[in-house]
């Protein structure tokens, strides 16, 4: 009898690190794709942001850039930062299609691979505190949205957790 229920046992073990394993896949491949959405937003927001100011060069680094100095007059400064919060508003919209729930999550872990990558970029850690002012209000506006429409359009999935359970 000994024998059987260790046969159970690992073999429940087995199951279950399977399960665990394909989750975290599934995980990293969401976030892969949440990364690379971002991105992909990111360059194409800025760029149309570039040619609607009129900037004469596109600037590559513009998902990394904090040094552009916040100024009134300063169009790039301007660029930056709409490119930055249009990108954080869209994605939101974007992840909820992709992850279904916890946006907040992948927003988070995106926002924290944007952070870690623009330090590693520009070879500095960000210390204005203005870009980390758009930084952070552009994670709420992701984190709100995304999780709003997550919520309306997963509504009728049963497995979609609700405030009532």
């Amino acid at each position: 009898m000994h024998g059987n229920c260790w046969a159970l046992v690992t073999r429940n073990s087995a199951m279950a690190l399977k399960a665990k394993v394909t989750d975290t896949k599934t995980i990293l491949l969401r976030l892969g794709l949440c990364l690379v959405i971002f991105y992909t937003l990111y360059f194409m927001i800025g760029s149309v942001c570039f040619g609607a100011f009129r900037l004469e060069d596109f600037d590559g680094l513009i998902p990394f850039d904090f040094r552009t100095e916040p100024t009134e007059s300063s169009t790039k400064y301007l660029v930056n930062l709409l490119s930055m919060e249009l990108t954080f508003f869209c994605s939101g919209v974007l992840f909820a299609a992709v992850v279904k729930r916890c946006v907040w999550d992948y927003g988070l872990t995106v926002t924290l691979v944007h952070v870690l990558l623009t330090s590693t970029v520009m070879r500095e850690f960000p210390l204005m505190w203005q870009w980390w002012l758009v930084l952070c209000s552009g994670l709420f506006l992701m984190v709100c949205n995304g999780q709003l429409i997550a919520h309306f359009a997963c509504q009728s999935d049963p497995s979609y957790p609700t405030f009532h359970s």
